[in-house]
């Protein structure tokens, strides 16, 4: 099948047991029938995450520190879309 913006062919790819089509030229995603119900399936089954509150932010020749600097736990939807 080729992409509907671009007119490349798609490219096929298996993530945690989802096809998914993207196209190399554009980076446009194609989920098949059905796709999108299992990744939409998968997130409701993960446990919510809880996340710091941001602090307030500081004003004068201070370093900032605060939510921006802390890493939060990767999602697994970040995987599919590497």
């Amino acid at each position: 099948m080729d992409c509907p913006t671009c007119k490349v062919a798609l490219v096929m790819s298996d993530r945690q047991g989802i096809e998914i089509d993207y196209c190399p030229q554009c980076r446009g995603i194609w989920l098949d029938r059905g796709e999108l119900d299992k990744i939409i399936e998968r997130s409701a089954n993960e446990a919510p995450t809880n996340f710091p509150a941001p602090q307030q932010p500081s004003f004068g020749n201070q370093p900032q520190q605060g939510y921006y600097k802390e890493h939060r736990k990767k999602h697994w939807l970040n995987d599919l879309f590497d």
